[in-house]
């Protein structure tokens, strides 16, 4: 049986719609809390997948929460050794940071429903299920990254140039979630009440958004992920 193994930073932000692709395939998903289990102690080459998922954290910010080094360390022995991981938002960042890159706070926060505009590259890869003209995207992030060497970059909107990136035939990283389930959003909602606040955003405008788009990107976010896992033989 394939294992899974899925970090994550908050309870609400899981593997949303990609769960069901895992499921299906017969994987055993195991989820680690970054914060209260130890991350350390976990074999970084063992999963078959390793996922990383988002949180309103940086992924510079360290000093403050110091899980983050073993969880640096741990994607680097990873990403070194080219096994699969997945990075989600946060998961992403982190995936930047493990290859060398900055990690910084973008132009502006990035909080709700905008396509993406693939590269040539991103239009000959997986995420063709998530061009602009079959979906809208959610994003929920304030800060961005530099492209690692020797990534290609896949995706784009207008806020956030560094959307989504792959590193080698094994690594992938979105900054935005491309996993949004609309069931479980009315808990973004609530746990990330004073962010959305502090935008300047309305709770009640993004729930109606997300009714409106979040069903097409379940389906076609989870063709993404599972032909990502196609293409990488899981």
């Amino acid at each position: 049986m394939p294992t899974a193994v899925a970090i994550r930073h908050v309870c609400f932000e899981d593997l949303g719609s990609f769960a069901a692709v895992l499921s299906a395939r017969g994987f055993d998903v195991a989820y680690l809390d970054a914060g209260v289990d130890d991350l350390a102690s976990l074999d970084a080459i063992a999963p078959d997948l390793l996922v990383v998922l988002g949180g309103p954290i940086g992924a510079y910010e360290e000093a403050i929460y110091p899980f983050l080094a073993d969880e640096l360390r741990l994607l680097e022995r990873r990403l070194a050794a080219d096994r699969p991981t997945l990075g989600l938002c946060l998961g992403a960042q982190l995936m930047a940071r493990a290859l060398g890159a900055r990690v910084y706070p973008g132009p502006a926060r990035e909080i709700g429903w905008i396509p993406l505009s693939l590269t040539e590259a991103g239009r000959a890869s997986p995420l063709v299920h998530l061009d602009g003209e079959k979906t809208s995207m959610l994003h929920w992030h304030g800060d961005t990254f530099d492209l690692p060497d020797g990534a290609v970059l896949l995706a784009s909107t207008e806020i956030c140039r560094h959307q989504a990136f792959s590193r080698g035939r094994n690594a992938l990283a979105f900054q935005c979630h491309p996993e949004a389930q609309t069931a479980n959003l009315e808990r973004w909602f609530i746990g990330h009440a004073c962010e959305i606040a502090a935008a300047g955003l309305s709770a009640p405008r993004l729930r109606e958004d997300s009714a409106r788009f979040g069903p097409i990107l379940e389906v076609q976010g989870a063709r993404c992920f599972a032909d990502w896992l196609d293409k990488i033989e899981l």
